[in-house]
């Protein structure tokens, strides 16, 4: 049986999953080159908006589990791209900030990101695009 023919092919799941494994694929070795990983990358973008988030909330939105995060976050300030401090409202909870080092490779990062997206865009055209968008978020 030819793979292309698979009864797997008729489900959205399936497809859903197909299509972030190559995106996933393409992206994690664009971003290797600067030797950084993509959970990596989704918490220096995120971060790059100037907010103050907890690990609890970083881990949400990085769509990571707090525990792998505190990992990757421990790698990240070993790296010098973040560091950590104790939140002003409250001193139990931790923040994460972006260093100016972060700040840099982010920007960096950011070339890839965008060669990555336009890439697609290319494939499915802009009014795909931002269909597809609006009917990911819409999933989520």
């Amino acid at each position: 049986m030819e793979i292309s023919n698979s009864p797997l092919h008729n489900y959205l799941s399936y497809a859903l999953a197909a299509a972030h494994r190559k995106v996933a694929t393409s992206l994690n070795a664009r971003l290797r080159r600067h030797g950084i990983q993509i959970e990596a990358w989704r918490i220096l973008e995120t971060l790059e908006e100037g907010n103050r988030l907890t690990m609890g909330q970083l881990a949400e939105i990085v769509l990571m589990n707090p525990p792998t995060l505190t990992k990757l976050v421990d790698r990240m300030v070993s790296d010098g791209l973040v560091h950590r401090q104790v939140a002003q409202g409250d001193h139990r909870q931790i923040n994460v900030l972006p260093t100016a080092l972060g700040r840099k490779r982010m920007l960096q990062i950011r070339e890839e990101i965008e060669e990555q997206d336009a890439a697609i865009l290319g494939q499915l055209g802009k009014n795909q695009t931002a269909q597809l968008v609006q009917l990911l978020r819409e999933i989520t």
